[in-house]
């Protein structure tokens, strides 16, 4: 015989009605309702400090990850954080991109002091415009003419006169340069005719080769003087290059000047206009050539804009970030809420001439982490994640601390051709990414980069304990909710109803739900009735119709479910009793809307081999955690009877009419009550519904979703008439999660209803038997007549059944062999 063991034989009582609803008194929270300053981050104690540190710790690695559920405030406690951190810090500086004079293809990250960049670009672009009027009007000056046509001059005097010479040479021998069609000639010459051939050959032999020999040698000298003249072009070129930069060089300097007083101060401009001086001297042809007219304008002088003429381009400045508004945070705070690769680390443009794709540095467009540089970037975990690349991108910075401009045609190898590979820029900011718990585990599961560049979490509670100085504080922060929306206050009723709808959310009696998203839009609805009715306040009357409301928008399924129960095509009784069988309570959500659903569950037994067969299990349509809740169960029937004897039981346990997936342990209570039926030929009540999951000591164990479990059966029940016995069992661990809807309070104040709560097997099968379940005695036995000594019993049968028969079957085997040996 197994020992005695120690149960909760006590009576299961229906609870008292006060304690099915948390009750929130109107008048205590009319004072404390008042309107909040702060934020509504009440119970949010361990997240906000974790903000603090992370917006405050400039260390690289420190960034935030804000987990927690929706509605809770993540986004906007975020930004406020990083927003108060920001008021505190200073400015960043500017960046712009400019064009490499040196390596085209290459722009360069110019930095300068914050609120610097936009004056500078204006500056420059305001002195190439100057320029572009000045120099060409420098080259039509009389002293520029004049110092031209000397240069010209003199270069054409020096080939002559070598060219003369060169004449004079051959004219003392007889000899003259004619010019043909293939260049210059040299022919003897006699009294000022050139000699025919016929008469040059007849002149003496020695004389011809004299005069052959002296062309010859003029020749060479012609020809040596016409391999000089790309060298004296190009002196010729660089005299007039020389004057074009000495002339240019007294109006730049001229020009630049009063930029660089301007910016004496920033040596990175200064520099800046240095390179832009050198380049504008060297390239002085640019602004002499002729200049590109604006066809679009009415007035036919007018040129094109400085940033669309293509000659100029190269000399302006292309901001890309620019700080020190004097409005907003010192740092700049940006929440990029669609984080595309371009929109985070920017994108280098282009645009089509002639059929062709042409981009240079002023096309080059800063991303999200340019903005945010100095600063914090907030963006959404979910819509990072979901952009392709993206995600990489934002690691690869924050490693490097430096931001590189890519496309995803680089990212993909798609592109061979040159383009712009613009400088990297330093980064120095702080990301703070918002998203699910889900999302944070799996990148701290998946990703081993993500623990070293997101050290700090930021978890937000779903829930907060119930208290007097939370609850007024809850108040206030409800009436803050309405006033930051723009809706009418809620009175101290409404008030009060908003908390314990608060508390219904959470599915706590105890505690109230932190998604101030939800409630927000209760308010907003409840507001619309409001209006509605014609009143200045939110009253009591308008969030139980907004309630109310928002259950008949979100409930066919459930009255579908319910109106087949009440046609009899699902079969669910709600009076009488009946042996194996039972009434269980699961849970139902679709969308965002939770219901109960009343299931039958069944049990038949005979002799077996020890196996519980269940049949949702068997056809592939019960859950994991169902099947350990039978399994479970097993073990306690194997421990707590005839345990002196082998488990000779075979038994089958379905919930009936279920055509879809079941799981959960919430019914493995109720199964093993149906199952104890059956074994004990017992009949329970169909007027009593069954929740909560059993342990194999026989404790019942809390469930979730218990206000809707109760709702549901109460709902069936008051459809087909309260009889005043009908009710719900639940653990008694979940009397604290109890938030009932009204009708079922009342109907409970009425003594039309009843919730029990039950701690053990026994407690719940003695008021579903009607009998006491029946403790162990001192003699190791079942008080007679209880529903566990018919238990024991029948399983004791089952094993002499099985014995008997084994016994019978192996004296028939034997008397087989023998007729066989015979």
């Amino acid at each position: 015989m197994a020992a005695a063991t120690t149960r909760d034989d006590d009576p299961a009582t229906p609870l008292a009605p006060e304690t099915l609803c948390p009750a929130v008194d109107a008048d205590a929270v009319a004072d404390a309702a008042r309107p909040r300053d702060a934020a509504p981050l009440l119970g949010q104690d361990r997240a906000v400090r974790a903000l603090d540190l992370g917006t405050r710790m400039r260390h690289a690695g420190f960034n935030v990850f804000v987990l927690g559920p929706e509605g809770a405030g993540r986004h906007s406690a975020a930004r406020r954080a990083a927003e108060a951190a920001a008021r505190q810090a200073p400015a960043p500086d500017d960046w712009c991109y400019v064009h490499d004079f040196e390596t085209e293809w290459k722009p360069r990250a110019l930095r300068l002091p914050a609120g610097r960049a936009v004056p500078f670009r204006d500056a420059v672009e305001g002195l190439i415009e100057r320029l572009r009027r000045a120099i060409p009007a420098l080259f039509e000056t009389e002293d520029y003419r004049e110092r031209r046509r000397h240069i010209d001059e003199a270069h054409e005097e020096r080939a002559e006169e070598r060219f003369r010479a060169i004449r004079a040479a051959a004219e003392a021998d007889g000899i003259g340069i004619m010019r043909t069609p293939m260049g210059f000639a040299f022919a003897p010459i006699r009294d000022g005719e050139v000699v025919k051939p016929d008469a040059f050959a007849k002149l003496p032999e020695a004389e011809r080769e004299r005069i052959q020999a002296r062309i010859a040698e003029l020749q060479e000298r012609l020809a040596d003087f016409l391999r000089g003249v790309p060298e004296r072009e190009h002196a010729h070129r660089e005299e007039i290059r020389a004057l074009n930069a000495e002339m240019a060089s007294t109006v730049v300097d001229s020009a630049i000047a009063e930029t660089r007083d301007a910016f004496a101060d920033v040596p990175a401009a200064i520099g800046r206009l240095d390179e832009i001086r050198r380049d504008l001297i060297d390239k002085v042809e640019l602004f002499v050539a002729e200049p590109v007219r604006n066809e679009a304008s009415p007035f036919p002088e007018a040129m094109l804009p400085i940033a669309e003429d293509r000659r100029f381009r190269r000399y302006l400045v292309n901001v890309v970030v620019a700080n020190g508004h004097a409005d907003g945070p010192a740092a700049p705070v940006v929440y990029e809420d669609h984080p595309t690769l371009a929109r985070l680390v920017g994108r280098i443009e282009h645009v089509a001439r002639m059929g062709a794709l042409e981009t240079d540095f002023s096309m080059i467009r800063g991303g999200a982490l340019h903005r945010a540089n100095g600063g914090f970037l907030l963006i959404d975990a979910h819509r990072l994640l979901r952009e392709p690349w993206s995600w990489e991108a934002l690691k690869r910075a924050l490693r490097s601390r430096r931001v590189q401009i890519t496309s995803p045609g680089e990212e993909m190898s798609l592109l061979s051709t040159v383009s712009l590979e613009p400088e990297p820029i330093p980064l120095d900011l702080r990301v703070i990414l918002v998203g699910e718990r889900l999302i944070y585990y799996l990148l701290v599961e998946l990703d081993p980069e993500f623990g070293e560049l997101f050290k700090v979490q930021a978890d937000f509670e779903d829930s907060l304990p119930r208290a007097p100085d939370t609850l007024s504080d809850y108040a206030g922060l409800v009436r803050s909710v309405a006033a930051g929306n723009g809706l009418r206050p809620p009175d101290a009723a409404a008030t009060a109803r908003a908390v314990v709808e608060a508390a219904r959310m959470a599915g706590d009696a105890e505690r109230l739900t932190l998604n101030f998203g939800a409630i927000a839009d209760l308010l907003r609805e409840a507001d619309f009735r409001a209006q509605e009715a014609g009143r200045d306040h939110i009253a009591d009357a308008d969030l139980c119709t907004t309630i109310d409301e928002r259950t008949f928008r979100a409930d066919r399924l459930r009255a579908r479910w319910h109106e087949r129960i009440a046609r009899d095509i699902v079969l669910i009784d709600t009076e009488g009793s009946r042996v194996g069988q039972i009434n269980g309570l699961s849970v139902m959500q679709i969308g965002g809307f939770t219901f109960g659903a009343p299931t039958r569950i069944t049990a038949r037994v005979r002799t077996g081999g020890g196996r519980v067969v269940d049949i949702e299990r068997e056809s592939k349509l019960g859950g994991p955690i169902h099947s350990k809740g039978v399994l479970i169960l097993s073990g306690y029937l194997a421990a707590t009877y005839a345990s002196g004897t082998p488990m000779s039981l075979w038994a089958s346990l379905v919930f009936e009419q279920s055509y879809g997936g079941v799981e959960g342990d919430s019914a493995s209570s109720a199964e093993l009550y149906a199952l104890l039926s059956a074994l004990a030929r017992v009949p329970l009540r169909q007027d009593v519904a069954v929740t909560g999951s059993v342990n194999q000591h026989g404790d019942v164990q809390a469930i979730g979703g218990v206000n809707e479990k109760i709702e549901g059966f109460f709902d069936i029940c008051a459809a087909r008439g309260l009889t005043g016995t009908q009710g719900v069992l639940i653990p008694a661990a979940n009397v604290k999660h109890l938030v009932l809807r009204p009708r079922v309070v009342d109907a409970a104040r009425a003594g039309r209803f009843a919730i029990w709560p039950v701690r053990s097997i026994d407690q719940g099968i003695a008021l579903l038997a009607g009998r006491p379940a029946g403790a162990r005695g001192a003699d190791g036995r079942y008080p007679e007549g209880s529903v566990n000594a018919a238990v024991e019993a029948r399983l004791t049968e089952f094993a002499r059944a099985r014995k008997a028969f084994a016994a019978h079957d192996g004296e028939d085997e034997a008397a087989e062999s023998g007729n066989d040996a015979a």
